[in-house]
């Protein structure tokens, strides 16, 4: 690793303050993504600032229309919180398919959709539900904040602080894990609103990172049951192939994947 400044911030306004203060600096969360790069010399930040230990940026809140969750916010503490298992139940799902315990202990939803991995779990939670992302400085909907394989709308020492999903009449999560690293080789995050509105959210599927499903979407508007997709066919153009399948392998994980978190969701 090359040579460092590490910061351990006590505010948010502290932490935005350092961040501007170095040449090239980084914020860090869990450390998941940032230290593996930082080891490999694919990134040489000339400052670390860590955001973990930042009061303001750590709990969940829910009323009987939003739950909210602070980006500094373990997948740990989240998959554990009676809060979101009574709220959205298939978030606190989610988590528990997340990674293996060490990431669960250390990784955060902040820095997950902040990284936007075009295999993590969070970003399909996030564009199915509708989720608002809100920062040191604006609010970003989640239609607006993923951009592609790792981008988002989020400005240079923008800082996330929490994101807010508005809860849903029924929601489910069901993904097909890769056996090593656990992450999606495509996952499905269905949510039907209050309003009797659908959304359906895919992972690890894109070539372009997370993406709504209007096909899934229109059946379960239609007819919210499994049986509903049985007929629908998920088309392979812009779908990703890779060493661990093809296009049209992913078309129909699609597809299954959807079938199961609907049978998840009830």
């Amino acid at each position: 690793m090359y040579e460092t400044s590490y910061h351990r911030a006590s505010s948010v306004d502290e932490a935005a303050a350092l961040f501007a203060k170095g040449s090239d600096s980084k914020y860090l969360a869990g450390g998941h993504t940032l230290i593996p790069v930082m080891k490999q010399r694919l990134a040489a930040p000339s400052d670390v600032i860590d955001l973990a230990r930042i009061k303001d940026l750590v709990g969940i809140e829910a009323s009987s229309d939003t739950l909210t969750i602070k980006a500094a916010t373990t997948y740990f503490d989240i998959m554990h919180s009676a809060d979101v298992k009574r709220s959205i139940p298939a978030i606190a799902y989610l988590t528990s398919v997340l990674g293996d315990p060490a990431v669960r202990h250390r990784g955060t939803i902040g820095g997950s959709i902040a990284n936007n991995d075009p295999a993590a779990d969070f970003p399909a939670a996030l564009l199915a539900l509708g989720a608002t992302v809100k920062t040191n400085k604006r609010s970003i909907s989640a239609d607006d904040f993923f951009k592609g394989l790792f981008t988002t709308a989020l400005e240079d020492g923008e800082i996330i602080t929490q994101v807010a999903f508005p809860v849903p009449a029924k929601a489910g999560y069901a993904k097909m894990r890769h056996p090593a690293s656990r992450f999606a080789l495509t996952g499905v995050f269905v949510a039907r609103t209050k309003a009797g509105d659908v959304r359906v959210a895919a992972t690890g599927a894109s070539e372009n990172g997370v993406m709504r499903v209007p096909a899934i979407e229109a059946a379960l508007k239609a007819n919210w049951s499994a049986a509903a997709l049985d007929s629908i066919k998920i088309s392979a153009g812009g779908l990703l192939t890779d060493i661990h399948g093809s296009a049209a392998y992913r078309a129909n994980l699609i597809k299954v994947m959807a079938q199961r978190a609907v049978a998840e969701a009830g």
